[in-house]
């Protein structure tokens, strides 16, 4: 596992003592669940995804944005609903992750939103499919603080990116990162740390050594490898990639396919993440795509509340009894961003 020195020191520097505090209360609070086999919830969540908006400019095919397959509400973030949020909750609050559906540069209060949060003391993430990234926002992203740009690049080649990036253009999303990356330069900012993610899929596992040498000639800091989650992947998908160790799926005697990991009753993200939707809506992962688990309204109630109430309590509880019970945690391996290791 490489290291990055500079990304780790914007990440240490914000720490305070309430939020390290808060991070031992969420893990020990973890830790005494799984010996009790009981929820039990100290603290607040030490992060928090937040959804920008629903809208996307591509079409992908394992996307509810994509696909415009959403059966919740779809929409923009307000940007006076999101300072109240994070007013609450800054303080014990450790990184901020702005996606969850969506591509975020559609809301056009977005960079005031990043620039909020970097105001109040908070890492900051979002991740982009890049083509909204000319050199207007590509400024406004240096100045806005933002720590991590995550940069979806899932092919080398025009005709391998569209496979799966589909109404994509390559050239664009280069030149986009290109702009970052110079106006990174010109006001001297060590952030954002720029991450090309290559989602590994079947059409393109063969251009895996390319994407670290166009990271290079582009100039980013990082390539992440990323597995691919399939909704139809029982009986094989087209996306599940032929080398092992890219694919969250293994072949069966009898021809199918099942999840790599095993389902452990228990998930350190319940305790210590959770993800609210553009509308207010608190659900328990970003594998609750359309919001089906529905855990609290910010409209109507504060999300301490809602943490710590009998919903969040009873979610919970029922992981406890078996992750197999519950829809989204079937095809779970624990985590949003799974990364293979080159």
């Amino acid at each position: 596992m490489q290291f990055y020195p500079n990304d780790i020191w914007q990440f240490v520097r914000k720490l305070t003592f309430a939020r390290i505090a808060n991070v031992i209360k969420l893990y020990l609070s973890y830790q005494l669940t799984k010996i009790l086999k009981k929820p039990v919830q100290w603290g607040v969540p030490m992060t928090i995804s937040i959804e920008p908006t629903t809208a996307c400019n591509l079409r992908c095919p394992e996307c509810p944005s994509g696909l415009r397959s959403f059966t919740r509400e779809t929409g923009n973030l307000k940007e006076d609903f999101f300072r109240a949020t994070i007013d609450d909750l800054y303080k014990e609050l450790v990184y901020l992750i702005f996606y969850f559906q969506g591509e975020p540069y559609i809301n056009p209060k977005f960079l005031d939103m990043v620039k909020h949060a970097t105001n109040k003391g908070i890492y900051t993430i979002t991740s982009t499919n890049g083509h909204f990234l000319n050199d207007e926002n590509a400024k406004k992203t240096i100045e806005s603080g933002l720590d991590r740009m995550i940069i979806s690049v899932d092919g080398t080649t025009q005709e391998v990116y569209q496979n799966y990036r589909k109404e994509g253009n390559l050239e664009s999303v280069l030149q986009g990162a290109r702009n970052v990356v110079k106006w990174k330069k010109a006001l001297k900012s060590n952030t954002p740390h720029i991450i090309f993610q290559f989602l590994v899929v079947k059409p393109n596992e063969h251009q895996i050594p390319e994407i670290y040498r166009l990271a290079k000639e582009v100039g980013v800091d990082e390539v992440k490898l990323k597995t691919a989650q399939v909704y139809d992947y029982e009986h094989g998908n087209e996306l599940i990639p032929t080398i092992e160790k890219y694919s969250r799926y293994k072949k069966q005697s009898d021809g199918t396919y099942q999840v790599k990991n095993q389902l452990l009753n228990h998930c350190w993200k319940l305790w210590h993440a959770c993800v609210i939707t553009w509308d207010g809506l608190v659900v328990p992962c970003c594998f609750d795509k359309d919001a089906i688990h529905r855990l609290g309204d910010l409209k109507n109630v504060k999300f301490r509340e809602i943490w710590h109430g009998e919903n969040y309590k009873n979610f919970r509880q029922l992981l406890l009894k078996g992750r197999d019970q519950i829809d989204i945690c079937t095809n779970c391996t624990e985590g949003c961003k799974v990364w293979a290791e080159e």
